[in-house]
């Protein structure tokens, strides 16, 4: 790998720029590996796992870029800044400026308020000038970047937007003006009532293909008692801005949603139409996570409609709460479906019996490539494992499955846990290598020690079993060791 020329080299660096702890261990094989890799990190340097605030070698390499006329006057007002010379250009590869942790840098010099500003307002304007094209802005804390002269050619090539919704929302038409060819936008809303200026700048994107909503409200106690709901503070920040996503379901292929909401028994009171609407309209969806129970309270209209939609090119699904008919009717038509997260189901009980039969039957027919699999615990009725058969028989990508408590009717626990580990022996694909059971589901120590004979042969199986009062006894404990000493089990959480 030394001997590989520069050219190769920065090809394999770019396939792995996620991977920062790999990255950072090639500075130190080489000059030629460290001469290749600095661009790649240096490219978004704010984004790594590591504490910024005590990263002092960081503050001098940023200081250090200050004109020497600049530098004499902050030294002069007791600011601490570096006069070593660098090794490398850093500053020429940045292509992104994250407001909240290039402020943690600059503050290591524990300074006055007024010191601060002064940094703050010398270094913004250099690196405005100084990266020639900014791909990547997080302006959560201080936003008036947007105001500097050269800013408007420095960020017409903008592609990923971080904000929250507690800025004046002119300064979203001064970028809104500026960048319309942003691909991903993250939104961190803190704000009770609509922010105008942040649906402008949807509208105004060309080919917005990412879209995260994450609600991050902070109700202070001191000024209510007793504390209100969500429910009660909110002034709808929510409709105008996702109605303008609708304009971009040709090109939106990734959406995130975590909307705050209040425990049980209120979570249920707000009305989210205005999401389950826009959901309608994206179509070409690969990437949906919601975290909120935005389908508890749908109409039959919405219903009906989410019966005829289609999302043929969603690869992931993950949601908190969800109705199993719903789940039915957004992968019915996912034939690229490769993970399918629900942290709980929803479901009534006299239609129960009918739609696990659906889910487990769409499943089946669909959703051949499933990877990652939740679903609920169905129901010992012959047509369910029938289906349930045919599932493991077409989805033979199957890696992770997930049973969730849901089940409500009296079973004979002994036939049921027999059967379903049977049908797991049977039929299941040697790609399946994790396998959660919920809380309904009880074994003894006999059914569990036929089961993993039966296994032996096959890749090793993580297991989590959810009832752990029931499991700690010696005869569990020694079963549970011989068959990991004998690479039948992986793993086993209890």
């Amino acid at each position: 790998m030394s001997k590989l020329n520069k050219d190769v080299l920065f090809l394999i660096f770019e396939e792995l720029q996620n991977d920062s702890k790999f990255l950072f261990s090639c500075l130190m094989v080489n000059r030629l590996w460290c001469e290749t890799v600095i661009p790649i990190l240096w490219r978004k340097p704010w984004c790594y796992a590591i504490d910024y605030r005590n990263k002092n070698s960081l503050y001098s390499i940023i200081t250090s870029y200050l004109p020497n006329d600049i530098k004499e006057l902050l030294t002069k007002k007791g600011i601490r800044i570096s006069s070593q010379s660098l090794a490398f250009d850093y500053l020429s590869f940045c292509k992104s400026i994250n407001i909240k942790i290039i402020d943690e840098i600059i503050s290591v010099g524990s300074l006055s308020e007024y010191n601060l500003f002064l940094l703050q307002e010398e270094i913004y304007m250099f690196l405005i000038r100084k990266c020639s094209e900014i791909k990547y802005l997080d302006i959560c804390g201080t936003y008036e970047i947007v105001y500097h002269p050269e800013a408007k050619d420095r960020l017409e090539s903008l592609c990923e937007l971080t904000f929250d919704t507690s800025i004046d929302h002119k300064y979203f038409y001064r970028i809104s003006h500026i960048c319309q060819q942003i691909q991903r936008i993250n939104i961190i809303n803190n704000n009770f009532k609509v922010n105008h200026g942040t649906t402008k700048l949807i509208v105004f994107q060309k080919n917005l293909k990412y879209f995260k909503w994450k609600d991050d409200f902070i109700i202070d106690d001191d000024d209510y008692y007793p504390p209100p709901s969500y429910v009660e503070l909110l002034e709808d920040p929510y409709t105008e801005i996702f109605r303008a996503l609708e304009k971009h379901a040709n090109t939106l292929d990734h959406l995130e949603i975590s909307l705050q909401f209040d425990d049980y028994p209120n979570y249920n009171e707000y009305d989210y139409t205005f999401l389950q609407y826009t959901l309608l309209e994206l179509h070409n969806l690969k990437f949906l996570k919601i975290d909120s129970p935005i389908f508890l309270n749908s109409n039959d209209d919405f219903n009906e409609k989410l019966e005829k939609a289609t999302y043929r090119n969603l690869e992931i699904f993950e949601i908190n709460l969800v109705n199993i008919y719903q789940v039915s009717g957004i992968i019915k038509n996912s034939f690229s479906l490769r993970e399918l997260r629900i942290h709980d189901y929803y479901f009534e009980s006299e239609w129960f019996i009918e739609d696990s039969l659906c889910f487990i039957r769409t499943i089946c027919e669909n959703c051949i490539l499933v990877e990652y699999l939740t679903i609920p615990v169905f129901p010992l009725l012959e047509d369910h494992f029938i289906e349930f058969e045919k599932l493991l028989k077409n989805c033979q990508k199957l890696q992770s499955l997930q049973f969730l408590e849901i089940y409500y009717i009296e079973v004979n626990e002994l036939e049921y846990e027999e059967r379903l580990l049977n049908v797991l022996v049977k039929e299941a694909s040697t790609n399946l290598r994790e396998i959660e059971f919920s809380y309904d589901i009880k074994f003894s120590s006999e059914t569990l020690e036929t089961f993993f004979e039966k296994w032996k042969g096959r890749p090793a199986v993580s297991i989590r079993l959810n009832n752990s009062f029931d499991y700690h006894n010696d005869s569990y404990k020694n079963l549970i060791s011989k068959y990991k000493m004998e690479g039948v089990i992986k793993d086993i959480n209890i």
